[in-house]
């Protein structure tokens, strides 16, 4: 393993558990960290007029006054109340660009001799192991400094409402992905 890569302990742990005897790393890499992404951009962009909306909503609810409880609860008060949740999505969306950082810094990405593999930690741990034959259509967005994503499957489903729904699946924000794109698609031509 790198050993200027500083993987957390718990991460650690994960890893050594997953690789199977005799398994080697021939890379390993964190994201990079960001807080801003295009996914969180756009979610942050959007809660500031719905927080807004929100707190002015209440604030109107208040009858545009500070309650005064001193003559007990109204029923503007409780009225009121009804705008708490939407202040709550609205601060969970403002907040999306600290969860996309925070993800980021519990995943990790592993290329050995003889598969792919992504952790993601956390709460609760997901780890998808990717066999050389499960590499043949990889391909790699790529940034203008090199960094980028290596896309190595992309997952399609039908939402509630019938619209068809895709996910890229591979090593986001990885800081080399041509040369990632190159080590998976030397694995790939192990299954041949």
């Amino acid at each position: 393993m790198q050993s200027n890569l500083n993987i957390p302990k718990e991460l650690r742990k994960k890893v050594d558990q997953e690789l199977q005897p005799g398994e080697y790393i021939r890379w390993v890499e964190q994201p990079i960290p960001r807080f801003l992404t295009s996914s969180s951009i756009v979610s942050f962009l959007f809660a500031i007029p719905w927080t807004s909306f929100a707190l002015f909503w209440i604030w109107g609810a208040l009858g545009q006054e500070l309650p005064n409880f001193k003559e007990g609860i109204q029923f503007q008060h409780i009225f009121a109340l009804f705008g708490l949740p939407f202040v709550f999505i609205g601060l969970g969306m403002l907040s999306s660009p600290f969860w996309v950082w925070y993800a980021a810094k519990q995943t990790i990405y592993l290329i050995t001799a003889q598969r792919a593999i992504i952790i993601k930690g956390g709460w609760s741990t997901t780890i998808r192991s990717y066999s050389p034959e499960q590499l043949k259509d990889v391909y790699r967005k790529e940034k203008a400094d090199g960094s980028g994503d290596v896309i190595i499957a992309i997952r399609q489903w039908e939402d509630r409402k019938g619209n068809q729904r895709s996910e890229e699946i591979g090593f986001l924000g990885v800081r080399n992905s041509q040369e990632v794109e190159k080590l998976l698609k030397q694995l790939a031509q192990n299954a041949d």
